[in-house]
């Protein structure tokens, strides 16, 4: 008689047991290889989605307990194919993250002008990249974040950024000139500034990773957080398990407290 008291006294307080003060989560991770976890290795039975045991999603995932996660992204993924993923997504998801945009604006094949030929070459497809980012992105973001609110209404929507690849100056001595490595940087910055305007237009909140990136990517005194040309090469400009871990899931966690 007298335990029971005490509970509902606690109770009463604001002092319920943990299990019941923790609510759950089902949380969903959409997008490309940034969200799949490409670089960072340990991808189990994934396939060529390539998703890594060592996604920020995984890792939010193993640090929440209680949380229902389905992971959904896949390598390579464009907007179009994000819509499939939605697609497959519960609607009962709480919590959905995003990385999106990036393939759609040719980030392959900028990197593929911008090793094999020269300055001017790389300028020129970057900003071919950055009209399609800032003239044609938008509507197709604007579908994708719909989508997610009408399939799970009650979802906190997230969207990430990408990081800025290259420091510039920095410690490379080989390999792209430093005049293509900001035209890369300033495609990403354009990226960036599209998906937080598109995300905020949706009352998505956006959480940015470059400066999580700054100091950590390539040609930085560390150059932890991002694989440079490697093999496989598919995950070149990918981040690496570090690279999910403290460019990525850190200021995830930080932005939703």
């Amino acid at each position: 008689m007298c335990a029971a008291l005490g509970v509902a006294l606690l109770t009463s307080l604001g002092f319920a047991s943990t299990a019941n003060a923790v609510e759950a989560t089902s949380y969903v991770a959409l997008g490309d290889s940034y969200s799949s976890g490409v670089g960072a290795g340990d991808y189990g039975d994934s396939g060529g989605c390539k998703r890594s045991a060592n996604a920020y999603g995984q890792l939010y995932a193993n640090a929440h307990s209680g949380t229902t996660f389905t992971f959904l992204a896949c390598s390579g993924a464009k907007t179009g194919d994000v819509l499939t993923q939605i697609d497959s997504m519960p609607s009962d998801a709480t919590l959905v993250t995003l990385t999106v945009g990036g393939n759609d604006a040719g980030f392959t094949d900028v990197i593929t002008t911008c090793t094999l030929n020269g300055d001017d070459a790389c300028n020129d497809r970057v900003n071919t990249a950055k009209s399609y980012v800032q003239d044609t992105l938008p509507a197709l973001l604007d579908k994708v974040y719909a989508a997610v609110k009408s399939k799970a209404p009650d979802a906190k929507l997230v969207v990430l950024s990408y990081p800025r690849f290259y420091t510039v100056p920095g410690s490379c001595n080989v390999g792209l000139s430093d005049a293509k490595r900001s035209a890369i940087n300033s495609g990403a910055d354009t990226l960036a500034s599209v998906l937080s305007s598109r995300a905020s237009a949706a009352g998505a909140q956006f959480v940015d990773v470059r400066s999580d990136f700054d100091g950590h990517n390539i040609c930085s005194s560390a150059s932890d957080y991002l694989h440079s040309l490697t093999y496989p090469v598919d995950e070149s400009y990918h981040p690496t398990a570090a690279g999910q871990r403290g460019g990525y899931y850190t200021p995830l966690t930080s932005a939703l407290g």
